[in-house]
């Protein structure tokens, strides 16, 4: 007989035995997820077979992590930064959306076969509604065009965002960017523009003009959470939306300068986080993740 494993929240997975499945997530760095403990609460909770767990894997180490998911006849993994995009050359399918966002957050194994998909951007949508904000119709400011900026800008403009404004430095992920706008141009209606980072007039303009200023960059979170692109509570206005899709900390510089500002509804990165899972789980097990149960116990952890 299988034993039970209890963890400090209560029950963090269900029966190990000889038959359960393995899910990861590859990303580096990881060690602050909080994904094992939402996806292992969620298995306990509907008494399913897997378990779940974190491995610090960068570009450097992917494709043997990947063919790993093969070898091990493991269910599936997420992927988060930096591989999002490096690791599409890996697999053998990808699903419609992560093809035209040209990054995967999850991958599923059906026999051998390895398919990508990305549920970052429905994360992000549902996470607004579920804070009674639709998307539909909003203006957006967004920085970022990396492995959740490009999810969040496809999803928002499918799913009726009127104009969507995206601001970046011109790095490596530039291309992607113009890619991105010529995608949304070509299969929504959704007006969408690129601008550089480095004019701010135009970037503080812009948040001006917006409903919603979401911040889809790795600015804030370690090693960066003292930096944040908006230092400048002046350039919020109460009734908008900002959100920082960084979840550690809990409360990025960002965040505290709109709360500063007056900003009325300024959210992190969790019910992103909780939501795109849910996507995900769905897709490895055929389940509904029990998300009110797994919100109750993210929210009562005092360490995050």
């Amino acid at each position: 007989m299988a034993n039970k494993i209890t963890g400090v929240n209560g029950p963090i997975t269900g029966w190990l035995d000889g038959h359960t499945y393995l899910i990861g997530l590859m990303a580096y760095p990881i060690r602050h997820s909080m994904s094992p403990t939402m996806h292992n609460n969620a298995f306990a909770k509907l008494g399913l077979n897997y378990t779940y767990l974190c491995f610090e894997i960068g570009n450097d180490k992917l494709k043997g992590a990947v063919d790993a998911i093969r070898t091990l006849d493991m269910r599936g993994s997420n992927v988060s930064m930096p591989n999002k995009k490096e690791v599409i050359q890996y697999l053998d399918k990808l699903s419609p959306a992560s093809e035209m966002c040209d990054a995967v957050n999850t991958i599923v194994n059906d026999h051998g076969v390895l398919t990508g998909y990305t549920t970052d951007g429905i994360g992000f949508v549902q996470s607004l509604k579920d804070e009674g904000i639709d998307i539909k119709g909003k203006v957006m400011t967004l920085t970022g065009a990396g492995g959740a900026a490009t999810p969040i800008a496809v999803q928002s403009a499918l799913d009726g965002a009127k104009e969507i404004r995206i601001f970046n430095i011109k790095d490596d992920k530039w291309a992607q960017a113009e890619k991105n706008v010529k995608t949304i141009q070509e299969k929504t209606d959704c007006q969408v523009s690129l601008t550089e980072l480095t004019d701010q007039e135009a970037f503080k303009q812009s948040i001006a003009e917006s409903d919603i200023y979401c911040d889809a960059t790795s600015v804030g979170m370690k090693p960066l959470e003292d930096k944040t692109l908006v230092s400048d509570p002046s350039w919020f206005h109460e009734d908008m939306v900002v959100f920082d899709t960084v979840y550690a900390p809990r409360t990025t510089k960002l965040m505290k300068v709109a709360q500063k500002a007056g900003v009325k509804h300024v959210f992190d990165g969790i019910g992103m986080m909780i939501d795109q899972g849910a996507a995900s789980f769905k897709l490895w097990t055929g389940k509904d993740m029990p998300t009110d149960y797994i919100r109750e116990i993210i929210f009562s952890d005092d360490n995050n």
